[in-house]
């Protein structure tokens, strides 16, 4: 099973990059192609991946191999269709990351997800829905107002989406473990925006409300009704996360020495809280154990017990993350605020020592109250020795810093101290570094130096016999290593093509490391690998150290490569699978290929519709103000804001009864030097005169028209030129008053 799991990892990340591949070509706005070979090859590629998928249902050897690339690949069909759809919008210069485009894909990935069950469908049509609502309600190419009202629904529709969600896949009436977690998580992060009263004045107090009765009901529903450990847990940082939200908000408005000083008081009653109820709750067993003196009273408190535990260990994470931020805030606000003070970072750094030693040498104290208290004390420390900027006191509360992590219990507690070790390590080297002279680029050298580090760290620790000590060492190293490294990526050249060798050895150690760990049976290694190792293929799509076109494809060779030597693997690999696995292509044929042959049905529709009307349709050229943006999947285009988006007055006065509408038909005229200007609004029944041509438009809140035209896509990096120069747009227009956009012209 663990061959197999290692060939399907291989498997995937070889279709992964293939699709990211296609990605880039598509947003490449390769040139020399016209727009029908262009729909042909785009067309083609979903034809290609379907074709895969149906192809390898008929192989009868090595069935659990063949049906798992057949799954993948039917998925990178779905996701293939997406793609071609936004390239029609590409080539026809519309809707640049349009809820259109979102919509339409996620139509398909529904039906998919329904007719499968399969749960990257789940994920992807989540995705999907998502975007085109967001997209929908905040177009990335035109700025849209919305009233505190509109926001709040929004707001609540988006939670309204996601508890409906959570509630069918707790009652499995839809069976995905991440449509579970991604649904519960984005409706408390929905609530907890709808709380900020700095955005919301009259509505952001009422909110509050339903927020904390839904962590309330979550306490009692994952403890009492449905024991849940990990919902519990995340309704824990739930709840943590409204304490800290509403302690910043409340210090944004509030703001003194004496707030902060009541901050203070409540992180000190809220740690003798804890200590109280952890007595409680020892009491509480000691008597269950007391009583408990035959077998069945035994069993019968067992399970109370356990779930004494669990709570115990929610409180404890609840008290230490409100404990450590608000403290931390509360602390360092006295001292900035506080007037007269001399040399505030000295004081600073006096309570950060008075906050750690005492913990540190007294290892009797509550593990709570003193790890909350630590780490207040270490987050000061490091302001103050920020703002002292001397490598003295640096070396010294480093070596305090170490002394604490070594006398900490717990991974949670050790993992984050070893994230503030590594903040100080990176303070020392940039006082360091700063002293030499004509060095440039220091911060990539400190990110370097912390990337050897770790990487040296874990490098001794992977051999070493195990100890929770070192097992610690070993997890935060491997974890800051792969960050740091991934880091690099992003920075400058510090010696000729670093960059590239950077973004070339992190690639090749990230796959190297997936499938060692999955060989080693190591999951957690080898998911953290995982998830760096995508992080990295969707991040490099903004940070550009090629054209989009070569990293096309090289990401392509790579995919295929990858693919190849997974399959071959498995070829000569003896792998114990079961003989009756069957893809999801031929359990559900049928439906699946009605759901593939719509698709093409539509992309031929649309790719048919806008020919006939840049052939048909009638020349209109119109004043246009470019500015030059990027889409999510369709590359670079310039946005347009024409002359007509902005109707001069009175039309722009009767617009005000066409809000509530949305719609509106404008009729258009060309004045003397053959540049068309709105005329006036349409009605009714109304005819045109000679000349007069018209176009639809939609209203959205109290912006300008939009006309389905205001993007202009163009070769990668021309957006700037393009800018400059152009002043009017070439545009189609039909007897109905749908328009395409042509061409743009500086004259």
């Amino acid at each position: 099973m663990l061959r197999l799991n290692g060939v399907r990892t291989g498997l995937m990340l070889g279709v992964s990059l293939v699709l990211a591949a296609i990605i880039y070509f598509f947003a490449a706005n390769w040139s020399g192609l016209e727009r029908v070979e262009k729909i042909l090859i785009s067309a083609g590629l979903v034809l290609l991946f379907y074709g895969i998928s149906f192809a390898l249902t008929r192989f009868k050897a090595m069935p659990s191999v063949h049906a798992f690339l057949s799954d993948i690949f039917l998925l990178g069909g779905c996701i293939s269709f997406g793609i071609a759809v936004a390239l029609l919008n590409q080539i026809y210069n519309s809707h640049a990351d349009s809820f259109t485009i979102f919509l339409v894909w996620a139509i398909p990935a529904l039906h998919l997800a329904w007719i499968t069950r399969y749960n990257p469908f789940y994920v992807l049509s989540y995705t999907l829905i998502h975007l085109t609502l967001w997209f929908y309600f905040f177009p990335s190419s035109l700025f849209v107002v919305h009233s505190e009202e509109q926001f709040l629904g929004i707001g609540i529709l988006f939670a309204a989406i996601n508890l409906i969600l959570f509630a069918l896949t707790e009652i499995n009436r839809l069976k995905s473990v991440p449509l579970r977690f991604l649904s519960f998580i984005i409706f408390h992060i929905s609530l907890l925006l709808l709380t900020n009263s700095l955005a919301f004045e009259t509505y952001g107090f009422m909110m509050n409300i339903p927020c904390l009765a839904a962590i309330a009901f979550g306490f009692y529903y994952f403890n009492r009704v449905q024991i849940n450990k990990t919902f519990l847990t995340l309704n824990a940082f739930a709840g943590s996360a409204f304490a800290v939200f509403k302690f910043i908000e409340l210090a944004i408005r509030h703001a003194s020495i004496w707030f902060f000083f009541f901050g203070l008081v409540f992180v000190a009653l809220l740690l003798a809280g804890n200590v109280w109820f952890f007595r409680s709750l020892s009491k509480l067993e000691d008597q269950s154990s007391e009583v408990a003196e035959d077998t069945e009273v035994v069993i019968e408190e067992k399970p109370r017990a356990q779930n004494h535990m669990l709570m115990g260990k929610i409180v404890s994470v609840i008290v230490t993350i409100i404990g450590v931020f608000i403290g931390s805030i509360s602390l360092i606000g006295i001292v900035l605020v506080a007037s007269g003070l001399n040399d505030p970072e000295y004081v600073l750094l006096t309570l950060a020592l008075l906050f750690i030693l005492p913990m540190i040498l007294l290892p009797r104290i509550n593990t709570v109250v003193r790890y909350t208290v630590l780490t207040v004390g270490y987050i000061t420390g490091i302001v103050a020795i920020v703002w002292i900027d001397y490598l003295g006191l640096s070396l010294l509360f480093i070596a305090l810093s170490i002394a604490g992590w070594v006398r900490l219990q717990g991974s949670k507690q050790r993992f984050l101290t070893y994230a503030l070790l590594n903040i100080n390590v990176a303070i020392i080297l940039f006082q360091m570094l700063d002293t030499i002279k004509n060095l440039n680029h220091e911060f990539t050298y400190i990110i370097l130096l912390l990337t050897l580090l770790n990487a040296v760290l874990y490098a001794l620790h992977v051999s070493i016999p195990q100890s929770p000590l070192r097992q610690h060492v070993r997890t935060g190293a491997f974890f800051f290593t792969l960050l740091f490294m991934f880091w690099l990526t992003f920075l400058g050249d510090i010696f000729p093509y670093s960059y590239e060798l950077f973004n070339v050895i992190y690639f090749i150690t990230a796959t190297l490391l997936v499938f060692r760990f999955l060989r080693r049976e190591q999951p957690f290694d080898a998911g953290l690998s995982l998830v760096f190792w995508f992080a990295f293929l969707v991040y490099k799509y903004y940070d550009i150290f090629w054209s989009l076109l070569h990293k096309s494809l090289t990401l392509a060779l790579l995919g295929i490569i990858i693919i190849s030597l997974s399959y071959l693997f498995a070829r000569r690999t003896v792998i114990a699978e079961p003989n009756d696995e069957q893809g999801l292509l031929r359990r559900n044929f049928i439906l699946i290929a009605i759901v593939v042959v719509l698709q093409f049905g539509y992309l031929g529709f649309q790719a048919v519709q806008s020919e006939v009307l840049l052939t048909t349709g009638t020349t209109v050229k119109l004043e246009i103000k470019p500015v030059d943006p990027r889409s999510l999947l369709q590359g670079d285009y310039v946005v347009l804001s024409y002359n007509i988006s902005s109707p001069p007055e009175p039309i722009a006065s009767q617009l005000e009864d066409y809000r509530g509408q949305r719609k509106v038909r404008i009729v258009l005229s060309p004045d003397d030097k053959g540049i068309y200007v709105i005329k006036r609004l349409l009605k009714s029944g109304e005819a045109l005169a000679e000349g007069e041509v018209v176009i639809n438009g939609k209203l959205s809140g109290w912006g300008p028209i939009r006309y389905g035209i205001e993007t202009y896509f163009v070769p990668e990096g021309t957006g700037l030129e393009i800018q400059s120069k152009a002043r009017f747009a070439s545009i189609r227009l039909n007897t109905h008053g749908d328009a395409l956009l042509e061409s743009l012209t500086e004259q």
